[in-house]
């Protein structure tokens, strides 16, 4: 894929990608201020927003609206900008990470609006989109992309699954020499499947150095890892 074409990408839409990063770091904000101060917050968030703004055209173009994953890629480099900006001001990965694990419980708090009617799909049509998805990524179209299968529900243990045998976050990352963040970036899928009402359970990652991250699904499932991370003290998942 054209170069140029990836940088346009995301150039093109810079206005509305940064007013989405401003309202995004809306929910870290209060966080912060409690954490740090008014004042260091703002700090905080200034360098991250000009980290964001520098990060814009070196994302890695993934085929842009026509790839689901493009949201996933999006709030990784928000998420980056981020820890750019906690770095700049003394802060570690572990304490970017906890701020992030923590807004995304607090947003979790206010109700998503209801999806239309006409727009909702059944338990069938999602299943085979989740199929049709992992199957294309099997083509890879793009190097910055993820890969990955999808896994049938056993009806007991987990509803749905996927093993990903790449990673479109840590490859970014890595280029950024951000793989120290890595790990506590992962580990917020944890919170965001917990407000979505599907518990997930994970034995490795990509992260940690083996050959895939084994997601399963299964509604309404309570039993979780929450903060701190057992990679944190060394245990395995």
């Amino acid at each position: 894929m054209n170069g140029n074409y990836r940088t346009e990408y995301y150039l093109s839409r810079k206005s509305e990608l940064l007013e989405r990063f401003n309202n995004t770091s809306q929910d870290w904000k209060s966080i912060l201020a409690h954490q740090y101060g008014d004042e260091n917050a703002d700090v905080i968030l200034n360098d991250a927003c000009l980290a964001y703004e520098k990060l814009l055209p070196i994302i890695p173009y993934i085929g842009g609206d026509g790839n689901h994953m493009i949201e996933h890629l999006i709030t990784s480099a928000e998420c980056l900008a981020f820890y750019k900006g906690m770095k700049a001001n003394g802060k570690s990965a572990e304490e970017a990470g906890k701020i992030l694990y923590d807004a995304i419980l607090l947003r979790g708090q206010i109700p998503e609006p209801p999806i239309p009617p006409s727009r909702m799909l059944s338990e069938e049509e999602l299943i085979e989109r989740r199929k049709r998805r992992a199957q294309d990524s099997q083509e890879r179209k793009y190097s910055g992309d993820w890969v990955y299968e999808f896994v049938q529900g056993d009806g007991e243990a987990f509803d749905y699954g996927y093993d990903f045998s790449e990673c479109g976050a840590q490859k970014f990352y890595n280029s950024q020499g951000a793989g120290e963040f890595l790990h506590f970036y992962c580990f917020l899928d944890y919170p965001i499947s917990r407000t979505g009402g599907y518990g997930l359970e994970r034995t490795v990652t990509l992260a940690e150095g083996y050959s895939k991250c084994d997601h399963r699904f299964k509604k309404g499932r309570k039993r979780e890892l929450e903060w701190p991370p057992p990679f944190r003290e060394g245990k395995d998942k």
